[in-house]
């Protein structure tokens, strides 16, 4: 097991990464049949605040807690939406084809690491959208990390 192992924010190469990240996924999800309904009306500062979510889940700074709310506002805005299986499925597949677009880091313990939060967190949301979801309110922010890799994968030192 590695001693000093950076969390999933610095891997990815901290905020920086993650706003090209989330403004390359949303001029996706724009243009894309399935999701532009439900997105057309986001405000222009709406990609900043997801990358700030998901830097702060990732391990980053709190500045999605400190100025938009924490998980709490996060939940609510699922809310009613009615999310189908198709658009989870299809925002997952925008947001891996924007990773590769940005060049996220592409190891498998990263990509591991993030596809895992995509499946629990897209599950979550389209679980809170439908009629009749009573959410909790005031869970705190989720905290992602490497699971059962441990890590980055770095090589061995060759002797």
């Amino acid at each position: 097991m590695q001693k000093d192992v950076p969390t999933l924010f610095d891997w990815a190469g901290g905020a920086a990464a993650l706003n090209r990240l989330t403004e390359v996924f949303y001029d996706k999800v724009l243009a894309d049949p399935v999701l532009e309904p439900v997105f057309r009306h986001m405000s222009g500062d709406h990609p900043a605040h997801v990358a700030a979510f998901i830097g702060e889940v990732f391990g980053g700074p709190k500045d999605y807690s400190e100025n938009h709310g924490g998980h709490p506002a996060m939940i609510s805005h699922h809310l009613n939406r009615h999310l189908t299986e198709e658009q989870r499925r299809r925002w997952i597949a925008l947001l891996l084809d924007a990773a590769d677009e940005v060049e996220l880091p592409d190891d498998p313990e990263f990509r591991s690491a993030f596809v895992a939060y995509l499946e629990w967190g897209t599950r979550l949301a389209k679980l809170n959208s439908q009629d009749g979801a009573a959410p909790a309110l005031h869970e705190p922010m989720p905290r992602w990390g490497w699971g059962v890799p441990g890590g980055p994968y770095v090589p061995a030192a060759k002797s």
